[in-house]
């Protein structure tokens, strides 16, 4: 009933007359996508808080769900009880709302833990998945030899056996993992035999001790996607491998099937993204916080004075293309200040240590006014009084070297001719 609910049947009517918007330049059109029948999803995880690289995410698949005038779903990844926080989820609403992203529905992988569990069970009742409980790394020595594990022939019923084993929680179960039942040779990694169940005892930030076996993300991402509605899922290009591997799961499984489509992810030089490695230095103390503005979380960049349009547009400028660029922060910031150009009012300020004092002879004794505009290019922001008197206060580092008969520009005021420059007395007339 909930999938019913998030996916819908009633398709987004156009009204008559009403086309499509252009696409923006940089972005590409989705492959068999129609007006009013597109979804996209943002899937994210809450173990940490979004940085501008979830940001182009979030706002690619917002921007595909709002041309096509079809739905956005934020479905929190929630299958990893080890990592997940309340406080990550609340975050990550509060980091969308402030990049103007307004999700149709909010759900949780969590909610589908039940149907999940079903579908494993069905795979393994067809012969699709089987259990496994070889260690680690000989399961991946075995994996990179191509080697099949020595439980590939197992029975359905032995099958069935261990995984209620491994979903009662209990240390007889620990070691045990489902598979699934692929392709061993394969040339491509994530098709030979992934794990697709394992136990974790750990509380559940929302279902609570309910479950002592999840999903993985390979498992549960196919299910959900196709029983919500997706049609459009947009991956990095990081998922590349895994893409054949999606498509499998909901093959096997008869589901109805989702597009892919494929983008690179957002990279800048010299910036850590890592979540691990964020999370590092909050708790160590090395920042104030997942706000603080050396970050390259949106909570960071938002307190650095970032401008929503100039996110979106900087965004959409690096579009969906395939192709991994490391950008620079100079052209991020540059793009922002071309957008705060356009409505921030202009005013002046001088170091309150480092300045020097100008002596202008010809003015007058006492204080005098000009008006000015807030907003040069733009006079509807009004304007606004300029005080102007005989003394006035330079930036220091503007003086150095400055020669008499040379000519300064006070902005808003005149020109000044400097009549004497000495042992730091500086006077001048206009």
């Amino acid at each position: 009933q909930l999938a019913s609910n998030v996916a819908r049947n009633d398709e987004a009517a156009l009204e008559a007359g009403s086309c499509v918007e252009p696409i923006l330049p940089g972005m590409a059109y989705l492959e068999g996508a129609n007006p009013g029948c597109v979804t996209t999803r943002f899937p994210p995880e809450p173990s940490g808080y979004l940085h501008v690289g979830h940001a182009k995410a979030v706002l690619l698949n917002n921007y595909y769900a709002r041309r096509y005038n079809g739905r956005l779903i934020v479905r929190f990844d929630d299958t990893n009880p080890s990592k997940e926080k309340d406080e990550y989820q609340t975050s990550i609403i509060e980091d969308l709302a402030k990049i103007g992203v307004k999700p149709d529905v909010v759900t949780f992988t969590s909610d589908y833990f039940e149907t999940i569990r079903l579908y494993a069970l069905s795979m393994i009742e067809n012969g699709l998945a089987y259990m496994d409980d070889t260690p680690q790394e000989q399961m991946q020595d075995e994996r990179m030899k191509r080697q099949n594990s020595k439980y590939r022939d197992q029975t359905p019923a032995d099958a069935l056996k261990y995984f209620e084993l491994m979903c009662s929680g209990s240390d007889e179960g620990k070691a045990w993992c489902l598979r699934a039942k692929i392709d061993m040779t394969s040339d491509n990694g994530t098709l030979r035999d992934p794990v697709l169940y394992r136990q974790n005892t750990t509380p559940h930030h929302r279902s609570g001790t309910k479950y002592k076996a999840y999903p993985t993300y390979d498992l549960a991402c196919p299910i959900v996607d196709s029983i919500e509605g997706v049609s459009h899922a947009l991956r990095t290009s990081e998922y590349d491998d895994r893409n054949a591997q999606f498509m499998w799961v909901q093959k096997a499984l008869g589901l109805r099937r989702v597009r892919i489509q494929t983008f690179a992810r957002m990279n800048f030089m010299y910036t850590v993204m890592s979540k691990r490695k964020l999370t590092w230095f909050v708790d160590t103390g090395r920042v104030t916080g997942w706000d603080d503005p050396r970050f390259p979380t949106v909570r960071g960049v938002s307190r650095r004075g970032i401008d929503v349009d100039a996110l979106k547009r900087f965004m959409c400028s690096q579009g969906a293309s395939r192709r991994i660029v490391n950008m620079e922060w100079s052209k991020f910031w540059a793009e922002n200040k071309k957008e705060i150009d356009k409505y921030a009012k202009r005013f002046m300020a001088i170091d309150k240590k480092n300045h020097a004092e100008l002596t202008i002879t010809n003015a007058g004794d006492g204080d005098e006014y000009l008006s000015t505009e807030y907003l040069p290019k733009d006079p509807s922001f009004g304007k606004r009084l300029v005080r102007t008197a005989k003394k006035v206060l330079v930036e220091k580092v503007d003086t150095e070297g400055m020669e008499v008969g040379e000519s300064i520009v006070l902005v808003r005021w005149g020109v000044v001719k400097l009549t004497k420059v000495e042992g730091g007395v500086i006077e001048g007339v206009y």
